[in-house]
């Protein structure tokens, strides 16, 4: 990769990473999943899981990345030569360009909520619930709030790894753990608040079931952004000298520190309000404006809960274009621009009937589903897992261990022991888990 093409600081890549992984699960599915798994028991299953499944998949991609310094598709060639592994890669391309285009419409959404928010429309006394269908079923608002989201993540993947991907993930990760932390006092001094602090804190045994337990694996490499060779991406344009081990841990403890974070945000100010913790995805956008609606300056916090949400989601947004871009431009900064529009454009273009399924489209399904939902369901219920299950069996396979362990321990003073630890959870645990959550996806377990 080019000096242009690679990240400035370990700081900047941490940030980015976490970024990337924060928005795709962090905030807005993990308070809707854990509020309708048990809470404290949800989330003291999650911690697990994604140090021993997410971790070892996170680090496993970095490894590729690193290794090899090339995208995600030429980092399977220069592993595999002669072979189809490659199409690790391809699948990962696919899955991004399919997540961001419906991603993106939630996107649109968001900046819908906030321009609203700042032009006096979210101070009401009428229902969230019915603001929300009106905004996704307006063709006009869904669909031009889906391009402005797009539109802005073009112009910072537009600029590069270092001075666009990088430099925004420098500013808006930090604004966003002190936006949680503003939110996160105003919650838990609420009256009432300990109640939601119990829930999500307090881990009840006897709400464990099977349900919980496969919920909570599959979050654990969903929101870690692993399987879908975003991380290879990103870790390519790292120099060798860097600790990939204290990168991967860094992106992991950040990404459960926000879920916390957002669950007590979150489920004290709904507990104190008396609200339900298990309304599912529409907690953000219908109980959460509710919540802030009843507080004094509720306006400001609301708002500044979108921003928050905004932020997390286009730092995610960057990483799944970045993967597209790196791929066409073959790390020629001169068509990073030119890359950046044409598959932005293109993205937005197959997003458009997602932004439109709740509206115009709302009669059209595929095996009983809105085109929005259809499209989430292959991706996070097929897509993902199975990227994630082909880079588990790649590493171990096609990397020689002892390479394994001098790419572990480039940057870093890693025992052997340490390193038999992950291997054996990479080579073993992290397939049958991944198996096993995609049979129960499935209906077969």
């Amino acid at each position: 990769m080019k000096d242009a093409n690679q990240w400035s600081s370990k700081l900047g890549f941490i940030l980015a990473a976490a970024g990337s992984a924060i928005g795709l699960g962090a905030i807005w599915k993990f308070p809707y999943v854990a509020g309708t798994s048990g809470g404290g028991a949800f989330l003291l299953i999650f911690i697990l899981f994604t140090i021993l499944i997410g971790l070892p998949l996170l680090l496993a991609e970095f490894i590729i990345g690193r290794k090899t310094q090339k995208d995600a598709v030429e980092s399977y060639k220069a592993l595999a030569p002669g072979s189809k592994w490659h199409w690790i890669g391809y699948l990962g391309i696919v899955t991004c360009f399919i997540l961001l285009s419906f991603y993106s419409v939630v996107g649109g959404w968001i900046l819908i909520y906030i321009i609203k928010g700042f032009s006096g429309g979210l101070s009401l006394t009428s229902g969230f619930d019915t603001l929300f269908a009106d905004t996704i079923s307006n063709p006009y608002a869904a669909v031009g709030g889906q391009f402005l989201f797009i539109v802005l993540t073009i112009l910072v993947v537009a600029k590069g790894v270092s001075s666009g991907i990088e430099k925004a993930s420098q500013v808006l990760m930090p604004a966003l753990f002190l936006l949680f932390i503003i939110l996160m006092i105003r919650s838990v001094t609420l009256d009432g608040a300990m109640e939601g602090i119990k829930f999500f804190l307090t881990p009840d045994f006897h709400s464990i079931d099977a349900n919980t337990i496969l919920y909570a694996m599959g979050q654990s490499f969903f929101s870690l952004s692993v399987g879908v060779s975003v991380m290879v991406t990103y870790s390519a344009y790292l120099a060798k000298e860097e600790n990939i081990i204290q990168s991967a841990v860094s992106v992991t403890v950040l990404n459960v520190l926000v879920a916390i974070m957002a669950g007590i945000a979150i489920f004290p100010a709904v507990f104190s309000f008396g609200l339900k913790p298990d309304q599912g995805p529409q907690l953000l956008f219908n109980v959460l404006p509710t919540v802030f609606n009843q507080m004094p300056f509720g306006i400001v916090f609301l708002l500044a809960f979108l921003i928050l949400f905004l932020f997390a989601t286009l730092t995610s947004a960057f990483s799944m274009l970045e993967i597209l871009v790196a791929v066409l431009s073959k790390g020629d900064t001169k068509k990073r621009k030119r890359y950046a529009w044409a598959g932005g454009i293109a993205i937005f273009a197959v997003g458009v009937p997602s932004a439109l399924s709740y509206g115009v489209l709302s009669d059209v399904s595929i095996f009983h589903l809105s085109i929005f939902d259809a499209a989430d369901f292959l991706v996070s219920n097929v897509l993902m897992p199975f990227g994630a299950l082909m880079i588990s069996i790649f590493v171990p396979l096609k990397i020689p261990k002892q390479a394994l362990f001098e790419e572990l321990k480039s940057g870093s003073s890693i025992k052997k022991k340490w390193f038999a630890v992950w291997l054996l959870l990479i080579r073993y645990l992290s397939p049958v888990a991944i198996i096993i959550v995609f049979l129960h996806v499935i209906g077969l377990f």
